[in-house]
């Protein structure tokens, strides 16, 4: 566990915030989704919460690091100064590959990625692959990797305790193109008590 996340270090966030939400659609997307051209609404949205909120210094903020929503809350999050921390659930080159590449201007949003990356005080976890977790924070047998990184996510987001958790989601309201989207996270993060910003994109484009 890294210092950041360990409630052993001597940081302790006043608050810890979560985010889950919508990669940028891939151009071949048939329905579309989050469109690139929405990128901008998307990002303001997430500031505007952020700033809702009085994010800053002495909080926490934890997501993947999947183009769209991931990205735009963490580039937001670190503009506040927030403390950062991304947990994947595959290695990085395959993070990459399944998660940022596939977008629409996917290298561009790789740049980004590896940009925030650089100024991250600690890096990237990656998810293991004999995860085990808390009793409450059971992992279904059949689970596939996004179901589990979201337990993952919110376990360590929950490490001080359900009171300091914000969640925040850039969603449509409809389920995942597969298991463990922001439809498990938003299911789970509201079961265990987590204040709850839903940015609604079918009211936002």
């Amino acid at each position: 566990m890294n210092p950041d996340t360990d409630p052993s270090s001597s940081f302790v966030p006043d608050r810890v915030f979560l985010f889950s939400g919508h990669r940028i659609d891939a151009p071949d997307r048939r329905t579309p989704r989050f469109p690139p051209r929405s990128e901008a609404i998307a990002a303001a949205g997430i500031g505007a919460a952020l700033d809702a909120w009085g994010a800053g210094p002495s909080d926490l903020a934890l997501a993947q690091g999947a183009s769209g929503g991931d990205l735009l809350f963490l580039e937001a999050c670190l503009a506040r100064g927030l403390r950062l921390q991304m947990l994947l659930p595959f290695a990085e080159p395959e993070f990459i590959r399944s998660s940022i590449l596939p977008s629409a201007d996917g290298r561009q949003w790789c740049e980004r990625y590896h940009a925030l990356k650089s100024r991250l005080a600690i890096p990237p976890q990656v998810m293991p692959a004999d995860l085990e977790l808390p009793a409450g924070f059971r992992i279904p047998e059949k689970a596939g990797p996004y179901e589990r990184c979201n337990l993952w996510l919110l376990h360590m987001a929950m490490t001080w305790g359900a009171d300091k958790l914000h969640f925040l989601c850039l969603w449509n309201g409809g389920g995942a193109d597969g298991a463990g989207g922001t439809a498990h996270m938003y299911s789970e993060a509201r079961r265990r008590g987590a204040r709850v910003t839903w940015l609604d994109t079918r009211s936002l484009w």
